[in-house]
């Protein structure tokens, strides 16, 4: 196996990166280094060169900084390149007008973490809030069984992986084995209540013949809402719209 070795400051930029998007206010050079234990002249450093790039952009009355529109030009280049966000997005916007959830497209590029390329808003009162970029832990919840069913990872690597997970109602580790078999069997997989209280959700694997694992779907709804039958019922559904997914990708 290749041994990457890491960058300091490509991985401070992202990490740069990755906080202005979480902090919906602008920060300035002291939150920023604080925020990330860095010296404030070298994240000062890093900040003008991303500002150069045009990837973050500063307040010239405030010296606060923010996400800029270079960001956007990037984001765009990605998912014109990817088929499966547009292949997938009106399957989920027929998913969730059916069933009255929120449906999301996942990446799954590696055990790291699962990113959100596409999805479609339930049309109700109360709704689970999440957007295109979202980043999620890649073993948490539903969709996390999904991708440890059906990955070629070692066992060991996915188990370390897995107590480092946070849940509101954490399955045992022996349990979520168990569940996983089951999500190999059936195909589908459902958290309720497990990953955040009241919430259900669902996934099912994008299968195809060309390599491991790099896609899921997945469907989130309130609790309340989706009893049992309900929910088995949207994960065929689901599991129907994988297929035509994977056969409109080729």
């Amino acid at each position: 196996m290749t041994t990457i070795r890491a960058v300091p400051a490509v991985t401070r930029a992202v990490a740069i990166l990755r906080l202005l998007g979480r902090n919906r206010a602008p920060m300035g050079v002291k939150a920023i280094a604080e925020s990330l234990g860095l010296v404030p002249s070298t994240a000062l450093h890093i900040l003008r060169a991303l500002v150069v790039e045009e990837l973050v952009k500063v307040d010239a009355a405030t010296k606060r900084y923010s996400l800029g529109g270079g960001l956007l030009s990037l984001a765009r280049t990605a998912l014109q390149g990817d088929d499966f966000p547009t292949r997938v997005q009106p399957h989920l916007d027929d998913l969730s007008r059916r069933h009255g959830v929120t449906a999301i497209g996942l990446e799954l590029p590696n055990l790291e973490h699962m990113i959100v390329v596409a999805l479609s808003r339930a049309q109700a009162p109360l709704r689970i809030h999440v957007d295109v970029g979202s980043r999620f832990p890649a073993l948490i919840s539903a969709t996390g069984r999904c991708v440890a069913a059906f990955s070629d990872q070692p066992t060991a690597d996915i188990e370390r992986r897995f107590h480092r997970l946070r849940w509101h109602n954490a399955p045992s580790y022996e349990t979520w084995r168990r569940e996983i078999e089951a999500v190999r069997r059936q195909g589908f997989s459902i958290d309720r209540s497990n990953y955040i209280a009241g919430v259900t959700i669902v996934s099912v694997p994008v299968l195809n013949a060309r390599g491991p694992l790099s896609h899921a779907l997945a469907a989130v709804g309130i609790t309340d809402q989706l009893e049992r039958a309900r929910t088995v019922a949207l994960a065929h559904d689901m599991q129907r719209t994988a297929q035509a997914v994977t056969a409109s990708l080729g």
